[in-house]
């Protein structure tokens, strides 16, 4: 059987995640890996981290989530043009990307998407503005308002991923996976303890896009919840790591495997 594996959130920066990341190994040399974001902050430490996922699997796919867009002021690359260097340095691997043709695996598309966030996830009747200051008066604010914001308008690149992402997938026909870093759905922000945390979590025009596009199963990170939630009869699989105060309490009874196995076919 050759397998499509799933994992998210790896964290590479953070050592003692150094062991799960060594252990994600294929069962068979035919076996294919999504990677569904946050490997790590820095440009160099992703790409190392990719290269030896690249070599273990015989295709790797990969799509950005928050972590990967983090930047310094400093950085040569930052917002945007982060995100076109690190495509190239897929590219460079073999590492196929939300830029490249979508591959095909036992009959079904895969679809690696970049849609990030506009805050859409947010109260009824409330402004992006106003929710913001909400979240900041209760000390709630992502990293991404100071790594990722003051480099590029976040919410019109989301807009612009959008509109690219949605002519693609219209030329599909037939079942897909699709995968992306940020839930494509609200479901599983409503589960999360910080409900303002939404905010930064995706946003509400991918809402119909597991059903308009025959997905059968969605896989997304970002949460550090993993899991399988069912919507509109279709499964969101989370497959994140996240840090060790999160997984090394999972590690007896862990609520999904790691990596998680997506999909089968024989050989």
């Amino acid at each position: 059987m050759t397998t499509l594996w799933a994992v998210s959130d790896l964290h590479a920066a953070v050592k003692a995640n150094t062991p799960q990341i060594d252990a994600i190994e294929p069962k068979d040399p035919s076996d294919w890996l999504i990677v569904a974001g946050d490997v790590a902050e820095r440009h160099d430490l992703i790409v190392r981290t990719m290269a030896k996922l690249a070599q273990r699997f015989d295709t790797v796919i990969w799509v950005p989530g928050n972590h990967e867009l983090f930047s310094r002021s400093a950085d040569r690359h930052r917002g945007r043009d982060k995100y076109t260097a690190l495509v190239q340095s897929m590219r460079e691997m073999g590492v196929i990307t939300p830029e490249d043709p979508y591959p095909v695996f036992g009959g079904v598309t895969i679809c690696p998407l970049f849609t990030l966030y506009d805050y859409s996830f947010r109260g009824p009747g409330m402004s992006v503005e106003d929710a913001v200051e909400a979240a900041r008066k209760r000390n709630i604010m992502m990293t991404d308002e100071f790594a990722i914001a003051p480099f590029v308008d976040v919410r019109a690149w989301c807009w612009d991923r959008l509109a690219y992402t949605t002519k693609r997938l219209s030329r599909i026909s037939g079942p897909t996976i699709l995968i992306n870093h940020w839930p494509l759905v609200q479901e599983p922000t409503l589960k999360m303890r910080w409900s303002e945390i939404a905010l930064w979590c995706g946003t509400r025009h991918t809402r119909s896009w597991p059903q308009r596009y025959n997905a059968q199963a969605v896989v997304y990170g970002h949460l550090h919840m993993p899991g399988v939630m069912q919507v509109d009869g279709i499964k969101h699989i989370e497959v994140s790591l996240g840090y060790p105060r999160e997984w090394e309490p999972r590690l007896e009874r862990p609520p999904v495997p790691f990596p998680y196995p997506v999909m089968e076919v024989g050989q």
